[in-house]
């Protein structure tokens, strides 16, 4: 009986904590500028403003008609791509979820690392060239740090494969990862890729939160 007690007051505890966890979280989102700003101008999430604000420094969009969206759910880099790249550019969107409909966005509902539903990413494009790949993908976190840290250098490197294979000569790349064990491998991966390879926080991204995004230039190979 007194084991049980024991047990009851660690479940307890844990419970509370995650409560705790979900209130902060539940907080922070409502008082968020960046979350107040997404629905004033009609994006989809906050994270809108940190693509926003990482092509104004760099000129992402400059020169690209055609952007691929990795992981696209639930849309708001998608919108952004759709309103750079204008109605003559195009914007297709793939994500594992269901995302709803975008003007201007093409959406295809699978695992872009299986052969078909990369068949129908390519039927789509139609031989059009990939200027620009953007992802800002991140894994469904466990909690353990270095279980999450694999999971998400594992989505980059799936990311930079798709870019490897179907990226135009010269094309660039934008993809969320996080700041852990495995940074400086897949940093490595990406300049065997590309001749520049930049790692930017913008000040959309959580000051709390370990993730940066590389911003990968002049595809070489």
């Amino acid at each position: 009986m007194k084991i049980n007690n024991k047990k009851d007051k660690v479940d307890k505890k844990i419970l509370l904590k995650k409560n705790k966890v979900v209130r902060d979280w539940v907080n922070q989102h409502i008082n968020d500028h960046y979350v107040h700003l997404a629905n004033r101008d009609g994006y989809r999430s906050r994270a809108a403003y940190k693509l926003l604000e990482i092509d104004k420094d760099s000129n992402l969009f400059v020169n690209v008609k055609c952007v691929v969206d990795l992981g696209s759910a639930p849309g708001s880099w998608s919108q952004i791509a759709a309103q750079k790249v204008g109605k003559t550019g195009c914007v297709l969107a793939v994500d594992l979820l269901k995302m709803d409909p975008i003007e201007g966005v093409t959406f295809t509902q699978g695992d872009f690392s299986e052969d078909a539903v990369l068949q129908q990413i390519l039927a789509i494009l139609k031989n059009q060239t990939i200027d620009l790949i953007i992802s800002d993908m991140a894994p469904n976190l466990s909690g353990i740090k270095v279980v999450d840290q694999s999971r998400s250098s594992y989505l980059i490197e799936l990311v930079l494969e798709f870019a490897r294979e179907h990226l135009k000569l010269g094309g660039k790349c934008l993809i969320k990862l996080f700041i852990g064990g495995e940074f400086e491998r897949v940093v490595k991966m990406a300049r065997e890729l590309f001749a520049k390879v930049e790692i930017c926080k913008p000040d959309a991204s959580r000051s709390k939160s370990s993730e940066t995004y590389l911003l990968c230039v002049d595809k070489l190979n």
